[in-house]
C-alpha cells in the first residue's frame, strides 16, 4: 500500500501501512512522492501521535514492522526500552548492547530507523550534545521538550 496522510495537533505526517502495520513514518517536511491511500491504521496512528504531542501517552499500541540488518534491528528494540522522559547516549546504548566500542554503528541504526517517535530514537544523544535526527534537529529537541515537561505523568519516579 502506497503512503497515507497521518493529520496530527504537530501536522500532517506520513506514514506507509502494509498488512495493517505501520513500516515507515515521515514528518510534515518529509512529504513522499507517489499517490496518498486511506487505511484505518492511519487513523489510529494519526489520533495517537496526537495524544502524545499533547502529553497524553507515553508509548503507542498502534501495530509497527521493521526489516533491516539484524544488528539494526537489535538497536531499534533496545531504543523501545529507553523510558519516556530519558535520554542515553549513543555510546551506552552500545555498550546495553554488549558492543561498548559500536557507538557508531548505533548511530547508523539509527540514521536508518524507518519509524521514528513510534521506535524514539530522538532519546539518543550525543555525549556533548544531540548528536543528529534525521527529521531534522528542532523537532528532536520539540520531542525532547516534550517528554521532559509531561515526563512525571508516566514515571514513577
Amino acid at each position: 500500500m502506497p503512503w497515507g496522510k497521518v493529520p496530527t495537533v504537530w501536522g500532517v505526517f506520513y506514514a506507509w501501512e502494509e498488512g495493517g502495520a505501520i513500516v515507515a513514518l515521515r514528518f510534515p517536511n518529509q512529504e513522499p512522492g507517489g499517490p496518498l491511500q486511506e487505511s484505518p491504521v492511519f487513523g489510529v496512528l494519526a489520533a495517537e501521535l496526537s495524544a502524545y504531542f499533547q502529553g497524553g501517552i507515553e508509548g503507542f499500541s498502534v501495530p509497527v514492522r521493521w526489516e533491516g540488518p539484524p544488528f539494526f534491528r537489535q538497536v531499534w528494540e533496545e531504543l523501545r526500552r529507553i523510558p519516556y522522559g530519558e535520554t542515553v547516549t549513543y555510546g551506552e546504548l552500545a555498550a546495553q548492547l554488549g558492543r561498548p566500542k559500536a557507538a557508531r554503528a548505533v548511530g547508523q541504526a539509527l540514521a536508518h530507523n524507518p519509524l521514528p517517535i513510534l521506535v524514539p530514537c530522538h532519546r539518543v544523544v550525543a555525549r556533548g550534545g544531540l548528536g543528529g535526527f534525521g527529521p531534522g534537529l528542532a523537532w528532536k529537541e520539540r520531542l525532547l521538550a516534550l517528554e521532559a515537561t509531561h515526563k512525571t505523568k508516566f514515571s514513577p519516579r
